[in-house]
């Protein structure tokens, strides 16, 4: 009889520290902590929450973001790394498989970056580095497209592990390649998208995306998604007039994920 493991998984809601890498890779080993020490055996971040999604490029021109693209090249990381390694060091530490989706900054390059999912095993390595297949609309203006060589189904603790970001979970042949590896687990990292239209409601959609990808592949998959913060608004504010009135309305769509149930959660 195939039995498969029973585990507990943890979705991280909360906003990195903005540019901010070695505070949010503090943060970041905080919460693996935290969800380790309520039994999880799987924790999930957000879309690039090392350290912060490119918010300007929706709300402003590419002139007004030259110098915004500018801060999140100087904040993003190379895998390997010192950053990616304190994060598999704690994942070691507290025995807890992490997928944490970060701004990859090419080493052969200048102001090359990647939109990367990184999964590492509860032992402290790391299994795979995914960059996101196609940037999103405006995105382009800040990632370059990533490829499918390492769009892989990773043998952990708790089953055969796969991720996509953000709209890559719309990309039925992603789907497939991963759910045809015997996929599992899967997550499902996005950040909080302040500039959707009125009638589209995000929240809702993200649902009918994970449902659909659950029923399709008979697996399972954890929702992670980034939240915009005041410190967030009130740095883009400054530059950009309408960062607050858009965070703020989009920021009521995503009220339905799921708190978690342990103590002291933000």
């Amino acid at each position: 009889m195939l039995e498969l493991p029973r585990f507990k998984a943890a979705a991280v809601q909360t906003a990195p520290v903005f540019l901010n890498t070695d505070a949010t890779v503090d943060k970041t080993i905080s919460l693996i902590m935290e969800a380790a020490g309520n039994g999880a055996k799987l924790v999930a971040f957000p879309e690039v929450f090392i350290s912060g999604y490119p918010y300007w490029s929706w709300i402003g021109n590419p002139i007004e973001g030259s110098p915004w693209f500018e801060r999140l090249a100087r904040s993003a990381i190379e895998i390997p790394g010192p950053e990616i390694s304190k994060i598999a060091q704690a994942a070691a530490r507290h025995k807890i498989n992490v997928v944490i989706g970060v701004n990859e900054r090419n080493r052969n390059g200048i102001g090359t970056l990647y939109n990367t999912v990184v999964t590492i095993g509860e032992d402290g390595t790391i299994l795979g580095r995914h960059r996101k297949l196609v940037p999103t609309w405006a995105e382009k203006l800040t990632w370059a497209p990533g490829d499918a060589s390492a769009l892989r189904v990773h043998q952990t603790s708790v089953g055969p592990l796969g991720a996509l970001a953000c709209g890559e979970n719309t990309n039925t042949l992603a789907r497939f390649s991963l759910i045809a590896q015997g996929e599992l687990m899967h997550v499902a990292s996005y950040i909080s998208l302040p500039v959707a239209p009125p009638d589209y409601d995000m929240a809702d959609a993200i649902k009918v995306r994970a449902a659909a990808h659950c029923f399709e592949g008979k697996l399972f998959t954890a929702v992670s998604c980034s939240t915009v913060s005041e410190e967030i608004i009130e740095a883009l504010e400054k530059d950009f007039p309408r960062a607050r009135e858009t965070a703020d309305a989009q920021e009521q769509r995503f009220l339905w994920f799921p708190r978690p149930r342990w103590p002291g959660h933000r």
